[in-house]
């Protein structure tokens, strides 16, 4: 396979990240090496929609990069784009468990006039950083290296408000066991996003925890709506790529799912 894969894409080395928990759950072989030809570098520079990310692929997060995410952060830079040309002005986003920076680069690159971003990870924020310079977005771009909860709460008792809230939190629920606990960590996060998103403000909420399901991450969702106060309309939804196709008797595979709200004064 890695051979033939170098064959078709013309790629100059296959790096196996075959390390997940699941494989140790399932009594297989834990690899984390170059498969097939050259060593990968520290960093790999990609595009995507014109913005400029490094990619660490040997101990970042899943591949080192959310590729599920794509058409979610494309979204992401058409509604500030989109801002823009209503406002005449860029929006002020706040971006929660960012990583390396996806959805804030996405954002910066539509024309965001200020994005705050949040993550608990000093390691991630440095990928993140670096990542603002290669695009020259540095002057508009905040890093907080604080617990989203934490933080989220901080914002709100500090009177704060943000023309669109980004939450594409880690996965909370690793089985369904851990369900309960996980619904009601989705509900604290939601409830003080929507809390600080102004009038007209948008939110853009995820799941990425295959026991959490469409239906009840809706409902968790909608029952934040409820306790925050707010008059709120799902305008959209997300979910993974096409490149990442549901096997219809495996519902755990739609893992991925997203809401994107509009709240109304």
């Amino acid at each position: 396979i890695g051979r033939l894969l170098l064959e078709v894409t013309g790629a100059r080395g296959v790096y196996d990240r075959s390390d997940a928990a699941t494989r140790r759950r399932e009594g297989l072989e834990v690899r984390s090496e170059v498969l097939v030809g050259e060593t990968a570098p520290d960093v790999i520079e990609i595009v995507e929609d014109g913005v400029k990310y490094g990619v660490d692929v040997r101990v970042g997060h899943k591949t080192g990069f959310y590729i599920d995410q794509r058409e979610s952060r494309l979204s992401a830079q058409r509604a500030a784009e989109e801002f823009r040309r209503r406002h005449g002005r860029g929006l002020r986003a706040l971006n929660c468990f960012c990583y390396t920076g996806g959805f804030s680069l996405a954002l910066l690159k539509g024309g965001a006039e200020e994005v705050v971003s949040v993550d608990s990870s000093e390691e991630a924020l440095a990928m993140a950083r670096a990542n603002a310079e290669r695009n020259g977005f540095t002057n508009r771009a905040e890093w907080l290296c604080e617990d989203v909860f934490t933080c989220l709460r901080r914002l709100r008792d500090a009177g704060e408000k943000f023309d669109l809230v980004i939450l594409d939190p880690p996965k909370f629920a690793s089985s369904h066991y851990h369900v309960d606990r996980a619904a009601r960590a989705y509900k604290d996060i939601n409830l003080n996003g929507l809390k600080l998103l102004g009038p007209g403000g948008e939110l853009f909420t995820f799941s990425c925890s295959g026991a959490i399901d469409v239906d009840l991450f809706q409902k968790i969702v909608a029952g934040a709506v409820i306790d925050s106060g707010v008059t709120a309309w799902a305008t959209g939804r997300f979910g993974a790529g096409e490149d990442h196709p549901l096997l219809m008797t495996c519902p755990e595979g739609e893992y991925l799912k997203g809401l994107r709200l509009a709240v109304r004064p």
